[in-house]
C-alpha cells in the first residue's frame, strides 16, 4: 500500500507561481514512477507530467511545458510540480499518482496504482 497526500495548492494570480509538494509513504518511494494529472469541472482528468524512479526521465503535457516542472526527492518520499506563468485554463484538482511497475515515465493514468486526494488550484484572471 501507497498513501500519498498532495498540498501546496492555492489561489493565485495569473502569471503567478505555485509549488505543489506530494507526500509518500507506505513503500519504498525510490522504487516507483510518479505522476500528476489534473481535472476541472466538466473536464477528464488530463495528464500534467511524469517522472521515473530516480529523477532522470521527465515527460509533460504540451500544455505545460517549458511552465512546468517535475521533480523528486527520494529522501524526503516527496515530488514536486513547480508551477510558473500560471494560466486562468491551468486551474484544476491537481492529483499525483504511483506507478509501482513502470520502469519509466507513465503517461496514462489507468496505469497508476495509487492516487492522491487532490488539492485544489485556482488561478485568478
Amino acid at each position: 500500500q501507497v498513501q500519498l497526500v498532495e498540498s501546496g495548492g492555492g489561489l493565485v494570480q495569473a502569471g503567478g507561481s505555485l509549488r505543489l509538494s506530494c507526500a509518500a509513504s507506505g513503500r519504498t518511494f525510490s522504487s516507483y514512477a510518479m505522476g500528476w494529472f489534473r481535472q476541472a469541472p466538466g473536464k477528464e482528468r488530463e495528464f500534467v507530467a511524469a517522472i521515473n524512479w530516480s529523477g532522470s526521465s521527465t515527460y509533460y503535457a504540451d500544455s505545460v511545458k517549458g511552465r512546468f516542472t517535475i521533480s523528486r526527492d527520494n529522501a524526503k518520499n516527496t515530488v514536486y510540480l513547480q508551477m510558473n506563468s500560471l494560466k486562468p485554463e491551468d486551474a484544476a484538482v491537481y492529483y499525483c499518482a504511483a506507478d509501482m511497475y513502470t520502469y519509466g515515465v507513465e503517461l496514462e493514468s489507468s496505469r497508476y496504482d495509487y492516487w492522491g486526494q487532490g488539492t485544489q488550484v485556482t488561478v485568478s484572471s
